[in-house]
């Protein structure tokens, strides 16, 4: 017998992912927007290392929200939400990858980017010099992340940015266990020989 949830004496805020997955497959459009609350900043976070175009992080977080509003009600088990999330991050930015090849590319210098960095790094209120330091390791780090093959970045970001274990990455990139332990070892080696001069 389907267990009837009473949502007026729930707050959303203290609800599990579950709970909350499981009321939006009920229509409940505040459990949803709690999710997408809840999961934007991760989405954004994993396509800001994935993706090497600012303008395109926002658009494919979007997408990718969109994607989870539309489509919660596929969603078999709610238990598998972070792998069926991260599914739709991968093949978002897959996506973008092929249409990426098939026009040809401007390279262009982000001013917006650079400005920022070096007004962080310049401004005299940014105190202590720590944090100044934080930002700009920050952005080397994300700089060294996009740099990797797209199946090193990815793997590397669904183990340490989004924590998924090595069997879910594997189910997320359609490989095995052993190819996804591969790709994370020598994205870790390549960061680790790429950052050496910082770290």
């Amino acid at each position: 017998m389907d267990k009837k949830i009473n949502t007026s004496k729930f707050q959303y805020k203290k609800m599990s992912l579950e709970e909350l997955v499981v009321l939006s497959q009920k229509d409940d459009l505040k459990a949803l927007e709690e999710i997408i609350r809840r999961e934007q900043k991760n989405v954004f976070a994993a396509f800001s290392y994935l993706s090497k175009k600012r303008e395109n992080v926002a658009d494919l977080t979007q997408e990718t929200l969109l994607k989870v509003a539309k489509n919660i009600h596929n969603l078999k088990n709610p238990k598998n939400f972070k792998s069926w999330l991260n599914q739709i991050i991968s093949n978002l930015f897959y996506d973008e990858l092929r249409k990426k090849q098939r026009r040809p590319e401007i390279i262009s210098i982000d001013e917006d980017e650079l400005h920022t960095i070096k007004t962080q790094l310049t401004d005299k209120k940014c105190k202590p010099n720590e944090k100044c330091l934080s930002i700009e390791l920050e952005r080397i780090i994300k700089e060294a992340i996009r740099d990797l093959p797209e199946q090193f970045r990815i793997a590397i970001i669904l183990r340490e940015l989004q924590g998924l274990s090595y069997d879910e990455i594997a189910e997320v990139t359609n490989t095995n266990v052993g190819t996804v332990k591969s790709r994370i070892a020598r994205a870790r080696d390549r960061l680790q020989n790429g950052l050496k001069t910082y770290i």
